[in-house]
């Protein structure tokens, strides 16, 4: 989905007036807002990353459970709201 912020030039505009209005519009349509929230947070990871990182918790998990039962580690309470 593309939007478009156009703007046309007034007689006895600047150039720097004009790109001055243009960026006031791509702000206000939320263009620049959309393409960061895309390029940082919305990136989808690659399927070797994925795996990577679901190794890597399975690993950590087990050598918890291993110090857990070697009376090394505390076992944590169970994160989350407490039911009454």
């Amino acid at each position: 989905m593309g939007v478009n912020a156009e703007v046309q030039k007034n007689e006895n505009e600047t150039a720097v007036n004009l790109i001055r209005r243009f960026s006031k519009r791509v702000q206000g349509a939320g263009v620049i807002q959309r393409l960061r929230g895309r390029r940082y947070h919305l990136r989808i990871k690659s399927r070797e990353v994925r795996r990577k990182h679901t190794l890597k918790v399975i690993k950590r998990r087990e050598e918890v459970q291993e110090l857990i039962k070697l009376g090394k580690m505390l076992e944590r309470a169970p994160r989350g709201p407490r039911r009454r």
